[in-house]
């Protein structure tokens, strides 16, 4: 039976065909469909013309809810919380997030102030009951919100994490009195301290839920009645995959659904071809997303965003901007040049789809300087109209008095600029030095900037997996089941007590062990790893602090919260440390795709398939095209040079030399 792997873009709607059986992958690209994004998805299966009752798994990342939160086109919400509490999630943290711009505005919140109700109860931070819930009070607001016609309603009480028996009771009377309304509570979403992070990621989880609801139900019927009966596997901001149910509970989980696919396949692609220490390069027709992976592990983080808005589940970290092959080039208020984050988009895309874009994006500059040519439709699909992105570069060039090829290089060196310094950011800033790792890109984009994005930062090899433009669809068959669980508890080590550790985590662990059950994991396959949030008593914020399967002592516990601490801070000291919150993190392994070497097909002479003009470093070059499909292991082409395939074109730039790895990635080194 067949795995499909799907990868909903903001661009492009990516899949993956992969037969266990011979190893053989095909793949299929679709423009994306913002407004209803189960039909690209539906579009996209049907080009494949597989019968679903032979799929044996389908898994899934999808950009739904993320589109929702930016969009701002989520459900009618409410908001149920403790009397006194009503404007947390307007006040936020106070904080100034763009220090230098005294015309910046808070972003407006997703529930309006209007649609927030209090109610009396009063649960205190260790659990004990200071208040009981006025239950008649819950009856009115739900009559209330019939009235105005909700969809979703988050309960928000203080201190829940620690008892949320309040929560759930009043979701139990409210789901008696609206029967059709989505209602979650923050305990369910996030059973951590810090009531505003707790609120606002509650909050995202139900103004998502009706929409991304809608959009399972859609796909769950498509593959019911095209005859799949298996579980659909929904990718996860932490890694793994989720089942529909789940998924349809939690949305939340999936924001960063899409970018942690590709982090995944990064590192299982990297383990076997003996790259550890890797640096992810995603770029997209939207975006670009970075991670920084050290010894084939990838760093998790409860500080997200979306948007302007906290999202605080756990997630792979990910630094991601907006800068991707359809980012537009425009002039900013005071003249100077700037590369999105506006993007064309699928539709009507960048101007040389000949879609009706007009503006000038980084695809038309790439096509204006020859590294994107016009003889082949752009991912199987989309003609491109050469005419068109020049008359868009041009018009952008004629303002600032550049000619049309110099214009689309200052697009292009800009561009790589920006997302130099994204990568900076996770590595430079975090005291990693980039030079020590391999730049692994992928994406429709990223194979045809990466090696100049190296040059800037010194990196000396450049990875491309094989199908780098579906690679992040093709990551999602390679994850396994991953579940995040918490339970907030604030104790000083000193005073901590190993059998009570053990009990917490043993606890923990049946939760884990419980959930991974229900996904139809058998327990031979489940692996777990205990972590604890930490900090220095005294400190406002927590380090994630790993820990072995079974700590013997507090000693060993503090000492690898000093050694995180170090690694983070670069020192650590021996002052008293405490643990606020006990973490297991659980995983189903599941069987992924087997990486073979390609067949060989054809040697470097036949592999080339043409020539053009190409501007490098100032000119224009004559430069040499090779079917990057048809080249053999012994190959080796000097830049510059093209290599084009489905998907996307890798670049090799004067100065750098490609070759090909025993599993068929493509390694670009300097000279």
């Amino acid at each position: 039976m067949q795995w499909i792997g799907i990868d909903v873009g903001g661009t492009f709607t990516d899949l993956v065909l992969y037969d266990p059986d011979t190893g053989a992958l095909d793949l299929r690209k679709t423009p994306s469909t913002p407004h209803n994004h189960a039909e690209g998805v539906i579009n996209g299966i049907d080009q494949t013309g597989i019968v679903l009752s032979r799929v044996g798994k389908i898994a899934h990342g999808t950009t739904v809810a993320t589109n929702t939160v930016l969009e701002r086109n989520g459900a009618r919400t409410a908001v149920v919380t403790t009397r006194g509490f009503r404007d947390i999630l307007e006040i936020g943290r106070g904080n100034r997030t763009v220090l230098y711009d005294f015309k910046h505005t808070r972003p407006k919140p997703l529930v309006p102030r209007s649609r927030v109700f209090e109610v009396d109860e009063r649960i205190l931070c260790d659990g004990s009951v200071h208040r009981p819930l006025e239950e008649e009070q819950v009856r009115a607001i739900g009559g209330e919100l019939a009235r105005l016609g909700v969809e979703s309603v988050a309960i928000c009480f203080l201190h829940a994490y620690a008892n949320d028996a309040h929560e759930q009771r009043a979701k139990e009377i409210l789901a008696a009195q609206l029967p059709d309304t989505f209602i979650a509570t923050s305990a369910e979403v996030l059973p951590e301290s810090r009531e505003f992070e707790r609120f606002a990621t509650a909050l995202l989880n139900v103004y998502v839920a009706p929409r991304m609801r809608r959009y399972l139900h859609a796909i769950g019927a498509f593959l019911e009645t095209r005859g799949h009966e298996r579980p659909l596997a929904i990718m996860t901001s932490s890694g793994g995959t989720a089942s529909i149910e789940r998924m349809a509970r939690l949305p939340v989980l999936s924001m960063l659904s899409g970018p942690a696919s590709g982090v995944i396949g990064a590192a299982y692609v990297g383990q076997a071809a003996g790259y550890r220490d890797l640096i992810t390069y995603d770029m997209g027709g939207t975006s670009t997303d970075a991670c920084l992976i050290r010894d084939l592990e990838w760093p998790m983080s409860s500080e997200g965003q979306v948007g302007a808005l906290p999202n605080r589940v756990q997630q792979i970290e990910i630094n991601s901007i907006g800068a991707g092959g359809g980012s537009i080039a425009s002039l900013g208020p005071a003249g100077y040049l700037r590369i999105g984050p506006e993007s064309a988009g699928a539709n009507p895309g960048p101007a040389c789809y000949g879609r009706g874009g007009t503006a000038p994006t980084v695809t038309d500059a790439n096509v204006v300087l020859g590294r994107l040519g016009s003889e082949h439709r752009l991912g199987g699909e989309i003609a491109i109209d050469a005419a068109a992105a020049h008359r868009a570069v041009t018009e952008l060039g004629e303002r600032l008095g550049l000619s049309t090829v110099s214009m689309a290089d200052g697009i292009v060196r800009l561009a790589v600029t920006q997302m130099t310094s994204a990568i900076k950011e996770i590595s430079v800033m975090r005291g990693h030095d980039p030079r020590g790792f391999s730049l692994f890109a992928f994406g429709g984009a990223g194979p045809m900037h990466a090696a100049f994005v190296a040059a800037e930062l010194g990196i000396r090899r450049v990875v491309i997996p094989r199908i780098p433009g579906n690679f992040s669809a093709f990551g999602l068959l390679a994850a396994d089941v991953r579940q995040e669980h918490a339970r907030a508890r604030r104790v000083a080590t000193a005073t901590l007590e190993m059998p009570a550790f053990q009990a917490e985590m043993r606890s923990l662990r049946a939760d884990a062990e419980a959930n991974l059950a229900a996904e139809g994991i058998r327990p031979g396959d489940m692996r777990f790893e205990p972590r604890l949030d930490m900090r220095y008593l005294g400190q406002a914020f927590s380090l994630p602090v790993s820990l072995p399967a079974d700590p013997s002592s507090v000693a060993e516990i503090d000492a690898h919260f000093a050694a995180t601490y170090k690694a983070r801070y670069t020192q650590a000291t021996s002052d008293p440390a405490e643990i606020v919150c006990f973490r297991m993190a659980a995983r189903g392994l599941v069987e992924k795709p087997r990486l073979a070497p390609p067949k060989q097909t054809a040697t470097n002479g036949d592999a080339r398939v043409g020539e053009r003009a190409v501007w490098f470093e100032g000119g224009l070059v004559s430069t040499p095209i090779y079917d990057r499909d048809r080249l053999s292991a012994a190959d080796v082409v000097r830049g510059p040079a093209l290599l084009e395939e489905l998907g996307t074109t890798t670049v090799v730039p004067p100065a750098f030399r490609c070759s090909r790895d025993a599993l068929g990635n493509l390694v670009l080194e300097r000279e």
